[in-house]
């Protein structure tokens, strides 16, 4: 497949193969971008930003609209894209569309619903006579920089909202996942966009993201990865806007008087979906004393139900990593915490990019496959002995993201609503559930600002103050 630059698709001699992650056979092959390319993409995405800003939030909405139709049409052929470059069963594929749909379909709605506030200037001294107004324009030229978990979906979060509110965009999608995105951008462009107000540039990436965070052109960047790279993004972005959704290792909290059935059903969705790489995957499950035997009795059934396999049989309940590296470093956390006093209670076991789903009891949280982000499919079950102890535990990390709690006490639900710091909270369900209109962010090295069609497009929106005298 070619990128898409100034406004045509392009090739390059240099190449890049793009892989799947089950059995390494090359997918495809994708061109070796460059920074010579992004500056030469922003010369024509500002004339894209030009016309962006012109159209009609109708048309806007209009051609958004077109674009969920031809997505819904193309259904299976991109969930099997994504399988493969990815390595997600197919039953996560074909969600992972339907939410891409619906992400695109809020996007087109909200680009209708772009207003400001009249400001009551009259109250003000020296006001009287005088009114005063908001409205809110386009940033420009929006840098969509993109993870390759949800090579579509998270993908969209950014394109959407940035189109909607009549911006031109550059998608740099992840190097793992790049055809998923490309696809994506042949659908916007059949559905209306303008060729000049888009851009997918695939490459190295930190190459490509020096140039683009760099170059002054761009006044936004979206960004979602890891937070040693956000960090960099933000030194390196200086006097832009940006919207970081980085890391987290996200807490449960088993209460005593938890239904532990469902409990236990809920952690082993949240924990293992995708492998575990997604960025609200249970992580750390503190669970009472009073009922810690019983709950991993339930849990355990239920993960070892997750077999692996090829993810495209659909059989197969857990697929592969992303990179085998990645399954080695899970494996290595998971043995080092086993030497350090941790229980295996089943799992741990891998073969190349496949690690099986795996439960680890009484881990000291010091440990990393506690204290630091894990991202693959194993849990660290942790006991707790009073409320106190489960809400500082939940706290005890730099990361912010999600977190959740079952019981059935609902000042204990609402305590930790109150004292828990993270950005989703969620009450009897699992840490692993996002509906794509809700506000989505993080606290603390989680990341800045929000995602959600709604809220991001404030974040890639200017505000203006009009005064008429």
């Amino acid at each position: 497949m070619q990128m898409f630059i100034a406004g045509e698709w392009q090739d390059r001699s240099q190449k890049i193969e793009v892989t799947n992650p089950f059995d390494g056979t090359v997918i495809d092959t994708v061109p070796h971008g460059t920074a010579a390319d992004v500056s030469f993409a922003l010369e024509t995405l500002v004339e894209g930003a030009r016309l962006m800003r012109a159209m009609s939030a109708a048309d806007r909405c209009r051609i958004l609209q077109r674009a969920v139709n031809l997505l819904r049409e193309q259904t299976e052929d991109f969930a099997r894209m994504i399988t493969r470059e990815e390595g997600k069963i197919l039953a996560e594929s074909r969600l992972e569309v339907s939410r891409a749909c619906e992400t695109l379909e809020v996007s087109a709605e909200e680009a209708k619903r772009i207003t400001g506030e009249v400001i009551p200037l009259e109250s003000a001294p020296g006001g009287a006579g005088k009114f005063g107004f908001t409205l809110r324009i386009p940033c420009g030229i929006v840098a969509a920089i993109c993870p390759f978990n949800f090579p579509l979906n998270l993908v969209m979060h950014k394109v959407g909202p940035a189109l909607a509110a009549g911006n031109a965009v550059l998608i740099k999608p992840a190097g793992d996942t790049p055809l998923t995105a490309l696809m994506l951008v042949r659908i916007l462009l059949e559905a209306g966009i303008p060729p000049e107000a888009i851009a997918c540039i695939t490459g190295p990436g930190g190459e490509l993201g020096e140039a683009i965070c760099t170059d002054r052109r761009v006044r936004k960047i979206s960004f979602t990865g890891s937070y040693q790279v956000g960090e960099k993004i933000c030194r390196m972005a200086g006097i832009k806007r940006v919207t970081m959704e980085l890391g987290s290792n996200s807490p449960v909290i088993i209460m005593d008087d938890a239904d532990l059935d469902r409990a236990a059903q809920l952690v082993a969705a949240s924990g293992f979906g995708n492998a575990g790489q997604v960025c609200i995957s249970a992580q750390r499950i503190l669970t009472s004393r009073q009922c810690y035997g019983d709950f991993l009795d339930a849990l355990k059934p239920k993960v070892e139900l997750l077999t692996t396999g090829d993810p495209l049989n659909a059989s197969t309940k857990l697929g592969p990593m992303v990179r085998e590296s990645d399954a080695v470093r899970v494996e290595k956390w998971v043995h080092e915490a086993i030497a350090s006093g941790a229980k295996l209670v089943t799992g741990g076991t891998r073969q190349g990019t496949v690690h099986s789903a795996t439960i680890l009891s009484d881990v000291d949280p010091s440990l990393r496959v506690s204290c630091e982000e894990l991202f693959g499919p194993a849990v660290a079950v942790t006991p707790f002995s009073t409320f106190d102890e489960a809400i500082s535990l939940a706290n005890a990390t730099n990361y912010g993201l999600a977190a959740s709690i079952f019981t059935r006490d609902i000042d204990r639900a609402m305590r930790f609503a109150r004292e828990v710091d993270a950005g989703n909270l969620h009450i009897n369900w699992g840490t692993q559930w996002r509906a794509d209109l809700m506000p989505y962010g993080g606290l603390k090295d989680s990341g800045l600002g929000k995602e959600g069609p709604r809220y991001a497009i404030r974040e890639m929106t200017e505000e203006k103050m009009v005064v008429i005298h």
